[in-house]
């Protein structure tokens, strides 16, 4: 059988930061299983986030109104997209399992890393109207972990916590970029608090960290409704009826972000079907 690959994008300036030995960490414990692992170290390649018209080459379909979605697709079509883009592309469709190591700024992914996703995962290459939220896409077959710190406590993002329950941060990362793409999601990896920490636990949080690493591709996923859910775009891409009525009689909405208005389901963004507290 052959190796597979991981691609771990990197987004932290600083080499002696949690997150570049999380980073280490996790090459080291792939590579001891077998893996080839790349790396995308977003500071390190000065990687520019910024979309633009320079994005591709040659002339755009329509110099008056240039729009970046279909001038991309286009250029991702006929080979126009500039190296930097089409050298992480290329990375991309080389891995198996891509891990996104960063830490939270502001509830979200640091600019640099929402760059490298909004330049590299254009349209065409990472999705598209007819294929986004299924199993029919071009990452189908891939698999995606977000690996984050945070500058405060579990707590702080508990349902009852004053930044609020951490399930609804992660659905648009999770549901709204991997999801739509495509990819099979891994729980998350979450380091609450770690500047905070003693370095005892650092240590152990980093053998945890490689310990899961050896198992990793056999994970359960978390889930999300199948596209089959939910009617076509004519009619708005609404939940079908049949579907919501078989689900009127739970207490919990099926997923964050369709919740019917019921209470959200416990940890459906942290933990995969089958194994939530």
């Amino acid at each position: 059988m052959a190796a597979k690959t991981a691609l771990i994008v990197l987004a932290h300036q600083e080499r002696t930061s949690f997150n570049y030995a999380m980073k280490d960490a996790a090459a080291a414990a792939l590579k001891r299983k077998g893996w080839n692992v790349l790396v995308s170290d977003l500071y390190e390649m000065k990687y520019n986030p910024v979309l633009s018209r320079a994005d591709i080459k040659g002339k755009s379909k329509d110099p008056k109104q240039f729009k970046y979605g279909p001038e991309t697709l286009e250029a991702w079509k006929e080979g126009r997209l500039t190296k930097d883009i089409v050298e992480e592309q290329k990375k991309i469709e080389k891995a198996d399992l891509i891990i996104f190591q960063f830490p939270l700024y502001w509830f979200g992914m640091p600019a640099i890393m929402k760059g490298w996703v909004e330049r590299t995962f254009c349209m065409g290459f990472a999705y598209s109207i007819q294929t986004m939220y299924s199993n029919a896409g071009p990452f189908k077959d891939k698999k995606a972990i977000l690996s984050f710190t945070t500058g405060t406590s579990e707590a702080m993002y508990s349902p009852k916590g004053i930044n609020g329950d951490i399930n609804v941060m992660l659905w648009p990362l999770q549901n709204g970029i991997l999801n739509l793409c495509g990819f099979q999601v891994l729980e998350p990896q979450i380091t609450y608090s770690v500047a905070h920490l003693p370095q005892e636990a650092r240590t152990g949080m980093l053998k945890s960290w490689e310990k899961r690493l050896e198992t990793v591709w056999d994970e359960k996923t978390i889930k999300f409704l199948p596209v089959q859910d939910f009617e076509d775009m004519a009619n708005g891409f609404q939940m079908k009826k049949d579907v919501e009525e078989a689900r009127s009689e739970n207490k919990y909405g099926p997923t964050v972000g369709q919740n019917m208005g019921k209470p959200l389901p416990p940890d459906s963004q942290l933990k995969a079907e089958g194994t939530r507290l």
